[in-house]
């Protein structure tokens, strides 16, 4: 186990999806920049093998590099954790950091990349901000997942993006019965239902044509995949909600839950599974205070063309006086 540090070192939590050349290659950047500055750089065992760094600790150097197990609160101590990678790493370091809520920085080095802070552009202004501490830090709401069988608790979790229950057949169409706070809604013969918070609007709740929610707006989402039903809407409801979905006993398909499309379990016919808020956040570093709006345009690519805004930023961009 991992022990709080007691020196007066700062620490960041390095991780990278080691896989790629490109990452390997920033993270090892990041990590002499980093100890340059005097800042200890904790990496785990199997990722600082991957890029060729060793635990250092040299009395000439302000900074070190120190070498911790995946199995122990690996986060513990640290003021943040760097992630170089996209999406999917960023998501495997929510699980990392859960149980410490440290705040994540992402370096983008995929695709969208919706969680992540930074390009790969950006490291160099990444570092400043970090050994500066000019970030702000946000509290995105996540959600715990239980499943039940027969009453009894059989398997627990949380998730950023989303908790999904979905067909394990392809030939199969799924039977549930969904419910909010305790009473029964409708039965859906589907594909799956996606229960997502706003962070994951814009991820698998996004390609199943539920709604985009700003990150401030506390909800929950459920979205119906593929139902056969007159009433299979995508729905909003209160933070304080409980969600459910129930796998009748009698149907003909498996089902599967899947969360941040990362952990996943099997589950028999007759299986319930509740999804409410989590007891924890994730929390997001931001060195920039971006609209969301701004954010959904760069990410997505939107064509806004043509827009002129309103009289207030003409005014404004115009130099001239308030009317």
């Amino acid at each position: 186990m991992t022990e709080t540090p007691t020196d007066a070192h700062r620490r960041v939590l390095l991780l990278a999806h080691t896989g790629r050349a490109e990452a390997r290659e920033v993270a090892r950047e990041c990590a002499r920049a980093l100890v340059g500055h005097g800042i200890v750089v904790r990496l785990l065992a199997a990722e600082a093998k991957d890029l060729g760094l060793d635990a250092t600790r040299d009395p000439a150097q302000p900074g070190w590099i120190e070498i911790v197990s995946a199995e122990d609160r690996p986060s513990e101590g640290c003021e943040l954790a760097l992630v170089i990678g996209g999406d999917g790493s960023i998501l495997r370091a929510a699980e990392l950091t859960h149980a410490t809520c440290t705040p994540l920085l992402g370096v983008n080095l995929g695709h969208v990349g919706f969680l992540a802070e930074a390009e790969q552009d950006d490291v160099a202004i990444t570092i400043e901000a970090i050994v500066r501490r000019r970030y702000v830090t946000e509290d995105r709401l996540t959600v715990d997942v239980t499943v039940y069988r027969d009453k009894e608790l059989v398997y627990s979790t949380f998730a950023l993006n989303e908790a999904s229950v979905e067909k394990a057949a392809r030939e199969r169409m799924l039977e549930v019965v969904v419910e909010i706070d305790g009473r029964p809604l409708s039965r859906w013969g589907c594909d799956g239902v996606v229960c997502a918070t706003p962070t994951g609007s814009t991820a698998y709740n996004f390609s199943a044509g539920g709604p985009v929610v700003w990150p401030e707006v506390e909800a929950l989402l459920m979205v119906p995949l593929s139902a056969h039903a007159l009433f299979a809407r995508p729905m909003v409801v209160a933070p304080t909600s409980v969600l459910a979905v129930e796998v009748l006993a009698n149907t003909a398909g498996s089902a599967v839950l899947w969360c941040d499309g990362r952990r996943t379990v099997d589950l028999p016919p007759g299986a319930r599974i509740e999804v409410r808020r989590g007891a924890r956040p994730v929390r997001l570093v931001r060195l920039h205070q971006a609209p969301f709006t701004d954010r959904l345009v760069a990410k997505f690519d939107l064509p806004v063309e043509g827009w002129r805004g309103g009289s207030e930023r003409r005014r404004r961009d115009e130099g001239l006086p308030d009317a």
